[in-house]
């Protein structure tokens, strides 16, 4: 792609507004160093030296989408303890709204914990309920839907299985859109059935090769998952995203285009999904060929996948990668 028609893609991104509804969540991070092994266990003794807590979850796609400068609108839910109040808090700090957010005082706010110690993730934890929401919870949030489709081009199921994203949500969201709004989703294994009719899902290898029963191990059986998963699903394309490999494109006319990564060294995936969908729904609802937009969310990923932590990209970050990309 050329420099120029990036840059006027970029350009449209500040008028394009798009809903994030999923699992919100608290990253929360702790920094050390090991020097020793522990005397008793065989384990790692993490010598703390900061911690921070970040935007995790459907907040970091909605934080992605911030930093490439498109309109946000973010729904879903946490919980009335004081990791939520400070959730809540931190996309204020950030300049979102969050009059979608709805505070449900029946169950906790998601936190995943993940010790770095030296660049590498030691081990994570997380603190969590994984049941459907409540009924009145699942009201609230269709309507605050309902009030935003004025305003908004794009819509990103961001679905980390912590109990918003329902079978029930997903069918009213369809009615709600009557298929006039483009609507992407980040799979999890186990929810495939849900997403049925949505514009685009976004499975990674593991959760394509599950749900098309076609264990990927070649271009071969690639192609045969990929197509497998846009007639199950009725989407207009499926991009599988492949790691190290890249990420391929399967779109309704037939065609398919594989997109290489670049070489580059590799600090922290964490979140790069999340990057990939704010990316390319960002950059597709605002008028790019899904060919383009997922060229520049494989660039955006490349980016993140370069910090330690849950990151985000910029437009000129991902200007930058595109001029140094090397193809794998």
């Amino acid at each position: 792609m050329l420099t120029e028609n990036i840059k006027n893609i970029f350009k449209k991104f500040d008028g394009t507004g798009i809903l994030v509804i999923g699992d919100l969540m608290v990253d929360h991070y702790i920094w050390g160093k090991v020097k020793r092994i522990s005397p008793e266990a065989p384990v790692p003794v993490v010598e703390v030296e900061k911690e921070n807590l970040l935007l995790g979850g459907s907040a970091n796609v909605a934080h992605n989408i911030l930093s490439l400068g498109g309109k946000v609108f973010i729904t879903g839910t946490v919980g009335s303890d004081d990791t939520g109040k400070l959730l809540i808090y931190k996309l204020l700090e950030k300049g979102f709204n969050t009059d979608g957010i709805v505070i449900d005082g029946n169950r906790p706010t998601t936190v995943k914990t993940r010790v770095i110690a030296h660049s590498q993730q030691m081990v994570r934890f997380d603190r969590e309920i994984k049941s459907d929401i409540s009924k009145p919870t699942l009201s609230l949030i269709l309507d605050y839907v309902t009030s935003c489709l004025p305003d908004i081009k794009g819509i990103i199921i961001s679905d980390y299985s912590k109990g918003l994203i329902t079978k029930t949500l997903i069918k009213k969201l369809l009615n709600l859109t009557k298929s006039k709004i483009f609507i992407a989703v980040d799979p999890k294994i186990g929810h495939f059935d849900y997403y049925k009719g949505a514009s685009l899902i976004t499975p990674n290898v593991n959760e394509a090769s599950f749900a098309s029963s076609i264990d990927i191990k070649d271009d071969k059986t690639l192609a045969e998952a990929g197509n497998k998963l846009l007639k199950k699903l009725l989407c207009r394309a499926v991009i599988i995203t492949r790691g190290d490999e890249g990420m391929s494109l399967f779109e309704k006319s037939g065609k398919i285009t594989h997109i290489p990564t670049c070489a580059r060294e590799v600090y922290d995936v964490s979140g790069a999904g999340d990057t990939v969908i704010s990316a390319l729904t960002l950059c597709h609802s605002a008028g790019a060929a899904l060919e383009d937009a997922a060229i520049i969310a494989n660039h955006a990923a490349g980016v993140v996948v370069g910090k330690v932590g849950t990151a985000v990209a910029t437009r000129q970050e991902i200007l930058e990668n595109m001029k140094t990309c090397k193809p794998l």
